[in-house]
């Protein structure tokens, strides 16, 4: 008789402002379907790649799958329906991208009769509700190993860097990048303050070297966006200094950079830098948990947070190295991405932890009932 199907119920609340979207969605697409049932919950459907996901033919559940903890006498009632809904669809996994502390949907989720499996995205840490999320987590999967710190007694972890599809994420679907007098450099981010968008632009303004052009990529409607905005028409120099907006498609206007740079202040793994490593395209980033993860064996490539004199040291380098030296400098990242980021070793590490779960906990049931 062939063994049923572990079912898993991805949450994450919504598919339209970060990109672990992305990464949640490659793994459900890439999961096993002779052995594993999938579904997906979000908040809402709003953004385009929301489209995107729908179009992977998969059940998609538009629900809070997370309620306010106060007041907390009736929270067992209003944690009810998303309990309700796990043992109406008998799953036996929830695994969790949300990337707050709410432990109600951990809650609902044991109430259920599910495992619950969060993870760790980002670097926020200390709280009393990060604590009793961990606590009832019935797994936790880390992204950086900086974050094993934040779970001295939970044993029940394990570090699974985030994967990407590196064939989408190619050089090869891209003919060669002009040579031409203009050197692009190309940050891609949502343009919050703990992004440090400022910080390049100061770097590259510095710099007043005319054949540097920056491009910004990210939702730029937020007030931190516009304050960055009359910086750089302050400066005159909006012709330099450009910014884009969201685009769906990035790969396009990564082929065409010379050089991608992330001056975070705060990251879990931030995808965005790994496709750029992807596309073969010369790097720098901040030295922050997270970057410094992705770029541990490309420590050159780093530079001091918030520091924006070094960063444009380390932008006047590259742009001063010739071409070929920067050519074999993108393919030595693009090659690192293949070997410890790709999307196969991610969806297999989650397909083993998932059988080995659920396995376990079948065992437990079994042993106490003889």
């Amino acid at each position: 008789m062939q063994n049923k199907k572990i079912k898993i119920l991805y949450t994450i609340p919504n598919f339209d402002t970060a990109g672990s979207g992305k990464v949640l969605y490659d793994l459900a697409r890439g999961l096993n379907k002779a052995y594993f049932e999938v579904h997906i919950a979000c908040s809402h459907s709003r953004g385009s790649f929301f489209q995107e996901v729908e179009k992977l033919g998969l059940p998609m559940h538009l629900l809070e799958t997370t309620v306010p903890y106060r007041p907390y006498w009736s929270l067992l009632v209003r944690t009810r329906p998303f309990k309700n809904f796990i043992k109406q669809h008998q799953f036996d996994i929830v695994h969790s991208w949300h990337w707050s502390s709410d432990w109600t949907e951990a809650w609902a989720a044991k109430q259920g009769g599910a495992l619950f499996v969060f993870t760790k995205k980002a670097m926020t840490w200390g709280n009393r509700h990060w604590k009793i999320r961990s606590r009832m987590a019935d797994f936790i999967i880390t992204i950086n190993e900086e974050m094993n710190s934040f779970f001295p007694k939970k044993k029940n972890q394990q570090l699974i860097p985030l994967g990407m599809d590196t064939e989408y994420y190619s050089r090869k679907h891209f003919p060669e990048r002009e040579k031409n007098k203009i050197f692009r450099v190309i940050t891609v981010a949502n343009l919050v303050p703990v992004k440090g968008i400022e910080v390049l632009i100061e770097a590259v303004l510095s710099l007043n070297n005319p054949q540097i052009q920056l491009d910004i990529l990210g939702d730029d409607r937020s007030d931190y966006a516009t304050a960055l905005k009359r910086k750089v028409e302050s400066a005159e120099a909006t012709q330099q200094i450009r910014f884009l907006g969201k685009h769906k498609d990035v790969p396009p206007v990564l082929a065409a950079a010379d050089l991608y740079v992330i001056p975070s202040f705060k990251e879990g793994m931030p995808m965005a830098l790994v496709e750029a490593m992807s596309m073969e395209v010369p790097v720098l980033g901040s030295d922050i948990s997270g970057i410094n993860f992705v770029l541990k064996d490309f420590k050159e490539w780093l530079f001091t947070a918030q520091n924006s004199q070094q960063l444009a040291t380390k932008i006047e380098q590259i742009f001063g190295l010739p071409e070929t030296e920067r050519k074999k400098i993108g393919q030595a990242l693009g090659h690192y991405v293949r070997e410890h980021f790709s999307l196969e070793k991610f969806i297999t590490a989650h397909e083993n932890l998932y059988r080995s779960l659920v396995a376990k906990k079948k065992g437990e049931e079994r042993g106490s009932k003889t």
